[in-house]
């Protein structure tokens, strides 16, 4: 879905694991990185569409994560004028973003990338929390920069150490 403002809606997705690394994921046959992510369908609400892209882009399934937060916000970013494609209707010159982070719960999980027809990525790897800032493509930074510090907070070890403790 395109707003009116030209903006394609859609979830980002940031994933950790019990040692607050950051699933990080190669593009298909493509040389960049980056969280998954994906379009918010007529009718879908934000979170559905995330389980939804989390599965088709990663085949992991909602018993498989456990929701940290979610932005309070929308995140938008721009494409590079370079991308826009000024022949569709309606012209999509970025993204607004709802952004979500999840846990896996086990670290034996299994992800897949084969879900759909169109395979988003070929592989992952387990990084710091703020080595993505540094990888990502130039024109999501500020996207990714602004949920990664709103994210901070609950993958903390102070803040890790208060939900186990809530747990218990």
């Amino acid at each position: 879905m395109i707003d009116e403002k030209g903006f394609r809606h859609g979830v980002a997705i940031v994933i950790i694991d019990e040692s607050n690394r950051v699933f990080w994921a190669r593009r298909y046959r493509r040389r960049g990185w980056q969280f998954p992510q994906g379009g918010i369908e007529d009718g879908e609400s934000p979170i559905d569409a995330m389980f939804r892209e989390l599965y088709e882009e990663v085949g992991l399934k909602a018993t498989d994560v456990e929701i940290l937060a979610e932005s309070k916000t929308w995140l938008h970013y721009y494409l590079p004028k370079r991308l826009v494609r000024y022949d569709d209707e309606p012209v999509c010159i970025g993204q607004k973003q709802k952004w979500y982070l999840l846990r896996v719960n086990s670290r034996n999980i299994r992800f897949q990338f084969d879900k759909t027809e169109h395979q988003e990525f070929q592989g992952f790897r387990w990084v710091s929390y703020w080595y993505p800032l540094k990888q990502v493509i130039f024109f999501k930074k500020r996207a990714y920069r602004r949920a990664m510090k709103e994210f901070e907070a609950f993958i903390s070890d102070k803040k890790s150490q208060e939900l186990s403790d809530n747990d218990a």
